[in-house]
């Protein structure tokens, strides 16, 4: 069993920014991909961001790219998301999750990961 417990969340103000952290229980935390997911209010959950196993390969959403930085650090089981020059439309919860393949690559797929954090939620105000 994994946990995943996400914090970092708030309330800022456009054009300010936040980072996220998801911290992970057990052992297998360091084998396996980790994604960012968010939904919005009366939206489908969306990608954000992922990151491989061992925090090389990155793959965002075009939607955040050059704005939001996933890293990881697999000593203290935690991933990240720097979240810069927030827009309106990044206000959503935000949920990390865990890839569901060992060694597998980052993906933008929600049915590759199978745990998922309880979310945190983000606000930008315009």
């Amino acid at each position: 069993q994994v946990q995943l417990v996400e914090s970092g969340g708030g309330l800022v103000q456009a054009g300010g920014s936040l980072r996220l952290s998801c911290a992970a229980s057990g052992r297998t935390f360091s084998g396996y991909a980790m994604g960012w997911f968010r939904q919005a209010a009366g939206k489908d959950r969306e990608f954000v961001a992922a990151v491989g196993w061992s925090g090389v390969v990155t793959y965002y959403a075009d939607s955040v790219k050059g704005r939001f930085t996933i890293f990881r650090d697999n000593a203290k089981n935690t991933v990240y998301l720097q979240m810069n020059s927030l827009k309106f439309e990044d206000t959503a919860v935000y949920y990390c999750a865990k890839g569901g393949v060992r060694t597998g690559g980052p993906s933008g797929r929600p049915g590759e990961y199978d745990y998922w954090g309880q979310g945190t939620q983000v606000t930008v105000s315009s």
